[in-house]
C-alpha cells in the first residue's frame, strides 16, 4: 500500500476551504493551503482579481484587494451561485466568467497547494457537498461543481454529502454505543445527520437520516443588514422620480441584493447605478442624499464585503452580550449601528426556525425519539447563535453537548471516506 496521498478529501464552503488526503494505508491531516491565516489549513473561500491578472484566494485576496483599491473584484460566497439557474456568471476583465470557473479558480489553488505541501500530483478528489444546495435544482448544482472539479485539473470526481462525512468524525471516536445528532452549520446551509455510534467503523446503515436547509450563517448576517444596518444605505429613503409627484421608497428587489453577501455585486450593474442616481436627485432631504450617497461609495469602492465583515463581528459579539455596536469607516461610510440580541433574534426569527424546522425534519425522519438521542455533536459558529444553543439543549435534554474541533470535522471524515473508496 502507498504512503503517498492519491486522492484529496475537500471540504469547499461558503464561507471556509479545507482539504486534506488519504491513501488506501492511512489519511493525512489537512494541508496548510493559506500560510498568512491564523489557522493556515483554513482557507476563507474568497476571490480577488486584479484588474492586471491573476487570481487569488483567502488571506493573499484580501491583501491584494486593499492594494489594488478600486481595481479589482472580490467575491465571496461563490458556493451560493451552483444551484441559481439564473446566475451565468460575472464580467471578469471584459469577459463572463462562469459560476463554475469562479469556483474552479478557488479548487485549482487548493490542488496546486496541497500538491505541493504533500510533493505529489493528485487528480482524483472526493468532494463534500450539502444536503441542499442554495437554490432550486440540487443535481444542476453538483453538476456545476462537478464541472469546476475538472476544471482545476481534477480526473476523477466523487461526492459525499457533508453532514455524512461529519458523522464519520463522531462515529470515529464513539467509546460506546448510541444515536448522535451532528449539526454542520456553515455559512450557506445548515445540515443535520442522526446516525448509530460506537466503538466500531461506521457502516452505511448507521445513518438512519440526513436533512439540510440552505440558511446558515451568511442568512443571520442577512438579517443585521436588513434591519437596521440597510438604513445607512438607503432602505428608507424617500423619493421622486424626475418629473412624477407620488412619494415613493427604495424598492425591495434593490435591498435583497445589498442584504446578499453573494449578490452584492449585482448592484455594480449599469441600470441599478443609474437608477441609483435617479433615486439621489430626487431624494426629499439631503440626510437622504447622503444615505444614497454611501450606497454608492459601498458599490463604487467595493466595500461590501468589509461592511458584512463588520456585521459578522456584530453577530459574534451578541453570542457573549445582550448589545454590540456594528462599526464600520471608510472615506464616504460612517456606519456606526447598535444592535440588541433582542433585535437580533426578532429580526432572524424567519430565519431561526427555518433551520430549527429542519432540524426537527430530519430527527422525525430517523424513527428515533429526541429523548433516545445521547450525543448532540456541532460545528460551526451558528450553533453559538444563543438562540439556536438554547433550542438544542430544549430539544435534547438527555443528551451530551460537544463542539467540534474548529471546521475541520468535515474535513476529517472526508479523508476516512476517500480511504474506504480506496480499499473498495
Amino acid at each position: 500500500m502507498s504512503d503517498r496521498p492519491v486522492i484529496y478529501a475537500v471540504d469547499f464552503g461558503t464561507s471556509n476551504s479545507l482539504l486534506a488526503a488519504a491513501s488506501a494505508a492511512r489519511t493525512f491531516d489537512p494541508a496548510p493551503l493559506d500560510p498568512s491565516a491564523p489557522d493556515p489549513t483554513i482557507l476563507r473561500s474568497i476571490l480577488c482579481f486584479p484588474d492586471a491578472g491573476g487570481a487569488h484566494v483567502g488571506a493573499d485576496a484580501l491583501r491584494e484587494f486593499v492594494e489594488h483599491g478600486g481595481e479589482a473584484r472580490l467575491l465571496r460566497s461563490i458556493k451560493h451561485h451552483l444551484g441559481v439557474r439564473s446566475f451565468r456568471g460575472t464580467i471578469l476583465r471584459g469577459r463572463l466568467a462562469s459560476a463554475e470557473e469562479l469556483v474552479a479558480a478557488l479548487l485549482r489553488q487548493m490542488r496546486v497547494r496541497a500538491d505541493a505541501h504533500y510533493g505529489v500530483e493528485v487528480r482524483r478528489v472526493l468532494l463534500g457537498r450539502p444536503v441542499h444546495f442554495d437554490g432550486e435544482d440540487d443535481a444542476f448544482a453538483e453538476e456545476r461543481l462537478r464541472k469546476a472539479a475538472t476544471l482545476a485539473g481534477f480526473e476523477a470526481v466523487h461526492f459525499l454529502p457533508e453532514p455524512v462525512a461529519a458523522a464519520r468524525a463522531v462515529g470515529a471516536g464513539a467509546a460506546r454505543a448510541g444515536v448522535a445528532l451532528v449539526g454542520d452549520f456553515g455559512g450557506g446551509t445548515s445540515d443535520f445527520t442522526v446516525l448509530r455510534i460506537g466503538p466500531r467503523p461506521l457502516e452505511r446503515s448507521d445513518v438512519l437520516a440526513v436533512g439540510g436547509v440552505a440558511v446558515a450563517g451568511d442568512a443571520l448576517d442577512a438579517s443585521l443588514m436588513r434591519s437596521p444596518v440597510s438604513r445607512n444605505f438607503g432602505a428608507e429613503v424617500q423619493y421622486r422620480m424626475p418629473f412624477g409627484k407620488n412619494v415613493l421608497r427604495m424598492p425591495r428587489g434593490v435591498m435583497q441584493y445589498l442584504c446578499s453577501p453573494a449578490h452584492l455585486s449585482m448592484l455594480q450593474r449599469r441600470d441599478i447605478a443609474t437608477f441609483l442616481a435617479d433615486v439621489r436627485q430626487g431624494s426629499l432631504t439631503r440626510e437622504d442624499q447622503r444615505r444614497i450617497d454611501q450606497l454608492t461609495t459601498l458599490v463604487d469602492d467595493t466595500q461590501g464585503f468589509h461592511v458584512f465583515e463588520a456585521i459578522e463581528r456584530g453577530k459574534v459579539a451578541l453570542s457573549a452580550k445582550d448589545r454590540a455596536e456594528i462599526r464600520f469607516s471608510h472615506p464616504g461610510i460612517e456606519l456606526r449601528e447598535r444592535v440588541t440580541r433582542k433585535g437580533f433574534e426578532e429580526g432572524s426569527r424567519r430565519e431561526v426556525e427555518q433551520v430549527l424546522g429542519c432540524l426537527d425534519a430530519t430527527v422525525a425522519a430517523s424513527g428515533v425519539a429526541p429523548d433516545e438521542i445521547g450525543v448532540v455533536c456541532c460545528t460551526g459558529g451558528t450553533a453559538k447563535v444563543p438562540r439556536i444553543a438554547a433550542e438544542i439543549s430544549r430539544r435534547f435534554p438527555a443528551a451530551r453537548l460537544d463542539q467540534f474541533k474548529g471546521f475541520h470535522s468535515v474535513v476529517e471524515g472526508l479523508a476516512r471516506a476517500a480511504q474506504d473508496l480506496l480499499q473498495a
